[in-house]
């Protein structure tokens, strides 16, 4: 069973902790990790261009000139495609671009990431923030305590109303819930940073 080190929010070791071989030794399947990765950013996609085609945009009606005698291609209406403010043979309408997968695979593929990022040394334990109050400052103050640099991701164990609002205006800092996990956050992140009690309840919903 892993292991990793226990710190305070002063930064200072306070002891180890157990990490489970479900989450944090599992095996890393890469084609599962991009397909994964590949479904869920297709699913953050509006959705939503939209062109018209030859029966929407307007005009059209009258014949554009006479069918013979200009020496010129026979033409019908303005809004062939051909023309300019003419409709749209191929363009994009509204559609979804979700792509289901099986949960096993996602599930696959979040454990894979963990494991990537203990192998990196990119996870840190923390035994709680603690914080008083609603204060970007005092968060910034624990993070360079730790060293936590780069894009970081502070998975909490519930909603925490300090936590999140101090975090909001660190543009590098994100928090998450720890039963809200997903791949392209966590391989994003150059730092998982994860407050102790997030680990049982990661357990309890991943594993």
């Amino acid at each position: 069973m892993p292991q990793t080190t226990l710190y305070d929010k002063t930064g200072k070791d306070v002891g180890s902790v157990e990490l489970i071989d479900a989450l944090f030794a599992a095996p890393i399947n890469a084609a599962v990790l991009h397909q994964v990765v590949t479904a869920q950013l297709a699913g953050r996609r509006t959705g939503t261009a939209d062109t018209k085609t030859r029966g929407e945009v307007r005009g059209g009606g009258k014949k554009p000139y006479r069918q013979k005698g200009t020496g010129r291609a026979r033409q019908g209406t303005r809004t062939a495609p051909h023309y300019r403010g003419g409709g749209a043979v191929f363009g994009p309408h509204p559609r979804s671009y979700e792509q289901r997968l099986p949960r096993k695979m996602k599930r696959l593929a979040l454990r894979g990431a963990l494991t990537a990022k203990l192998g990196d040394e990119a996870i840190m334990v923390i035994d709680t923030f603690a914080l008083e109050t609603i204060k970007t400052r005092d968060l910034a103050v624990i993070l360079g305590a730790l060293e936590a640099r780069g894009r970081v991701l502070v998975v909490a164990p519930g909603r925490d109303e300090r936590l999140e609002l101090s975090a909001r205006n660190l543009p590098t800092v994100e928090v998450i819930l720890a039963d809200s996990l997903n791949v392209v956050d966590l391989l994003k992140a150059d730092l998982v940073l994860i407050v102790e009690p997030s680990l049982a309840r990661m357990e309890e919903v991943y594993a």
